[in-house]
């Protein structure tokens, strides 16, 4: 009977008689002494076996790799300058007086140890992969964070309570993955991609405080933040403030930080406007730990004989530059890189200002093929919104302000990231608030709800609501951190 995890025998055992079991790790034969790192879920665990015990020495003379095994030994201390600070168990090792081998083990696909492993091997051999170190952190990470939501919103008086699974298609964000009903010929179920309908029936029905961590279905295609099959801690209340709301969501991140991480994060959160965060950083989520912003220019070349700005500058679009310290020393092909990103957001291209001299704005000072077409005044006006240096590189978006905001909101992380421009910060928590209530569907042709149609609007805004819906605001509000929502 195991009686320690692995990981988890330090020098508070020595001198005990201790059962472990787990994977070798790792097997050395040291001039006569076995050494096996036994490894469980906890981690690792330095076992000795003496030539002295004839019969548990011819064992661990058949071990390899990844052969499951359980040990009975006795904890010493390793011999001084051998010690790993690395492990709990560094300090000690255990002696074997028994082994017994419960199960054996082909040669593995892989060390577990390798790092530049495809994805294709690592699904092939997924059991394998799930022994890997940095696999099982992850899973305990996961399975601390959920503990550490559990116990807060427990505390707080939320109740847990599951939702249905099988249920009716509804109109949300992407498509359904759909069950077909045996009973029910020609007729599906669909997989939710949110509770949303039925914590909303929960809290018409009382039950004011209700989480779930619950299991969604999106069929969309793979990315970064997306996939058909994510868990997510839902969570509803009533008769309560947006302020209360958002003090007990920010005490509750903070508190997962703390808990799970050891990090500290600000308190209060700082928060931004929609209208700002779109405008500085061209997205909802503005990752705060890339210092580069978005300077709106729009105005500026209304009346410049580049089309290409003053066409949108004059039909209700956007122009807006990104300046990047130090990118005069970007290539063309560094540049033409970057074109063909913000291509992907819908950008016709991406024009450039090279600042050689930023005190005399001209052709001989300013390399770009635009600024001929750009007056003098406008230059200036760039070049002091932004606030360029000699040694400098503008970027430029002009389209509609969606595709402006689209493109060099990505290319400001892109760049961010890839460059250094980025404050040293490891999180940056942000909330957005007064979001817009509603936003207009050109396609059909009316105005549909933001976020969803369980939104309220601000109260100093009910009237816009038949009089001006594009101008009426929401109690609506995101946490953003590091650029995700």
């Amino acid at each position: 009977m195991r009686t320690q995890y692995c990981g988890l025998v330090s020098a508070a055992y020595l001198d005990q008689i201790v059962t472990l079991s787990g994977w070798v790790h790792r097997r050395r034969d040291h001039g006569g002494v076995i050494f096996i790192d036994l490894r469980d879920r906890e981690g690792l665990v330095q076992v000795v076996c003496d030539p002295d015990r004839a019969e548990t020495f011819k064992v661990a003379e058949s071990v390899r790799n990844e052969f499951v095994l359980q040990i009975t030994g006795k904890v010493r201390r390793r011999p001084a300058g051998t010690e790993n600070t690395g492990l709990v168990s560094g300090e000690i090792e255990v002696l074997c007086h028994e082994i017994e081998i419960l199960n054996v083990s082909a040669t593995p696909p892989f060390q577990l140890d390798e790092e530049n492993l495809s994805e294709t091997t690592r699904l092939t051999h997924r059991v394998i992969d799930l022994r890997r170190p940095q696999m099982q952190k992850n899973m305990m990470l996961r399975y601390r964070t959920a503990m550490a939501f559990r116990r807060f919103l427990d505390a707080k008086g939320f109740i847990d309570i599951e939702t249905p699974m099988l249920t009716k298609s509804t109109p949300e964000g992407a498509r359904d993955y759909l069950v077909p009903s045996r009973v029910h010929d020609g007729q599906f179920f669909a997989l939710p991609q949110s509770p949303q309908l039925f914590k909303q029936m929960l809290m018409v029905a009382g039950y004011d405080r209700y989480y779930q961590i619950v299991k969604c279905f999106r069929d969309e295609d793979l990315r970064a933040d997306r996939q058909p099959e994510f868990t997510q801690v839902d969570i509803e209340t009533s008769f309560l403030t947006e302020a209360e709301i958002t003090a007990m969501m920010e005490e509750m991140i903070r508190t997962i930080f703390k808990e799970v991480l050891s990090v500290d994060l600000p308190n209060p959160f700082p928060r931004m406007t929609y209208a700002e965060a779109m405008d500085r950083f061209g997205s909802d989520k503005p990752d705060l730990r890339v210092t580069l912003e978005l300077t709106d220019v729009t105005d500026a070349v209304k009346d410049v004989a580049f089309k290409v700005f003053s066409g949108p500058a004059n039909s209700g679009g956007r122009v807006a530059a990104i300046r990047v310290p130090g990118g005069a020393s970007l290539s063309r092909g560094e540049i033409d890189e970057y074109t063909k990103f913000v291509g992907i957001y819908g950008a016709k291209g991406l024009a450039y200002i090279k600042v050689n001299d930023v005190t005399h704005p001209n052709e001989a000072c300013l390399q770009s093929p635009i600024v001929k077409n750009l007056n003098e005044t406008a230059l200036r006006t760039i070049l002091e919104r932004t606030g360029a240096q000699s040694g400098d590189l503008i970027f430029f978006g002009a389209d509609k302000t969606k595709v402006v905001n689209d493109a060099l909101g990505a290319l400001r992380i892109k760049l961010g990231h890839e460059k250094g421009y980025v404050n040293g910060k490891a999180w940056e928590p942000l909330w957005v608030v007064d979001f817009p209530m509603f936003e207009y569907d050109d396609e059909d042709k009316r105005w549909t709800a933001c976020h969803h149609p369980f939104t309220s609007p601000k109260d100093e805004h009910l009237a816009l609501l038949t009089s001006d819906p594009g101008k009426c605001l929401a109690k609506a509000y995101d946490l953003a951190l590091n650029g995700w929502e």
